[in-house]
């Protein structure tokens, strides 16, 4: 098959999405595809990933580490010149292609916008559809969601910076976050109300819609949806910290147990839970849901991932591996399940 993976794209979650779409590209490749990786916002404009397709006759490998510092998206901005979000040449090419394979992360690739518009060209791609990318991306929707269908999920309140809003019900400490962001970009934790308040400005850097949650401790774990079955539970240990961008993409600075130490009851509860997150946010093939469970063994959902990382240290092709897929078979059923 033609494939084209996408990746990059005006997001603070660029970089993981090109380091996630160069594994992808390369497994494809080996699998017997023609595959070209290339960038949604830049398109031709970026020499790093030219728009050409590659096959495994060519011993052609794409590589890409993860910087340490988000993105600096306002220098990307100027060398596009324009306000497309989308490259022109970017459509032709997906059009033309069997298959999109989405590497990307954050921003129109996970909010459903680019679903929609490739449902409009009848463009064939990887993960959930719109609805489930828009309903999963926003945190206060699927919080919603969530608490509809006997969800746990931690308390929280929504605010739009750009209108008055009262913060008198917050307590401490809390965590905070922009709305529809990934990759914990723009998460603060705040012990008291100055701390909110630099949160909140951190955060709105990103977007005006801002949530703040109760802050639960305990241990946090996450579990790989694929094909409409759980994978093995993974448990999420920062040595430092909480789970913030740089513990999650790069090496050394968590523990990931795949599967986790826990008992075999707390593992179907935890399964069962992600599977019915899964369908409540109506997701597609794949999916990751991430949890807390507390002193008192209650289990919180934080949130569901429509794409989820297949970056070197990512979640998914760990559990995946831990259930006998290995990588290059997770992208082979990726793309299969689209046909």
């Amino acid at each position: 098959m033609k494939v084209v993976v996408l990746a990059g794209g005006l997001s603070m979650e660029r970089d993981v999405s090109f380091s996630s779409g160069s594994l992808v590209a390369n497994a494809l490749m080996q699998n017997g595809h023609d595959v070209m990786l290339a960038d949604l916002y830049l398109g031709k404009l970026n020499k790093e990933f030219v728009p050409i397709y590659h096959n495994k006759k060519e011993h052609f490998q794409y590589s890409y580490k993860i910087p340490e510092q988000e993105p600096d998206l306002e220098y990307i901005k100027k060398l596009k010149g324009d306000d497309y979000l989308i490259d022109k040449y970017i459509i032709d090419l997906c059009k033309q292609a069997d298959i999109v394979f989405l590497a990307l992360h954050g921003s129109i690739g996970e909010n459903g916008q680019l679903q929609s518009l490739f449902d409009i060209y009848n463009i064939k791609y990887t993960g959930s559809s719109a609805l489930g990318s828009m309903l999963a991306m926003n945190k206060d929707i699927s919080k919603k969601l969530m608490i509809a269908n006997d969800i746990s999920t931690p308390k929280w309140i929504c605010l739009d910076t750009q209108k008055a809003y009262n913060l008198s019900s917050v307590s401490y400490p809390c965590v905070v976050k922009p709305c529809s962001n990934g990759s914990s970009v723009g998460i603060t934790i705040a012990d008291n109300k100055k701390q909110l308040n630099e949160a909140i400005a951190n955060a709105q850097i990103y977007e005006s819609n801002i949530l703040i949650e109760e802050k639960i401790n305990g241990r946090e774990f996450t579990v790989g949806i694929i094909n409409d079955k759980a994978l093995p539970v993974i448990e999420i240990k920062p040595l430092k910290g909480f789970y913030d961008y740089k513990n999650k993409y790069q090496k050394g600075l968590t523990i990931e147990e795949c599967p986790a130490l826990i008992s075999a009851e707390l593992t179907k509860k935890l399964q069962k839970e992600a599977l019915k997150v899964h369908h409540t946010l109506h997701l597609g093939l794949y999916s990751r849901i991430d949890f807390l469970l507390d002193n008192n063994q209650k289990i919180y959902c934080l949130e569901a991932n429509t794409l989820p990382g297949m970056t070197p240290t990512s979640l998914l092709p760990q559990a995946a591996l831990a259930d006998g897929i290995s990588y290059n078979e997770l992208c082979e059923i990726i793309i299969d399940g689209q046909n």
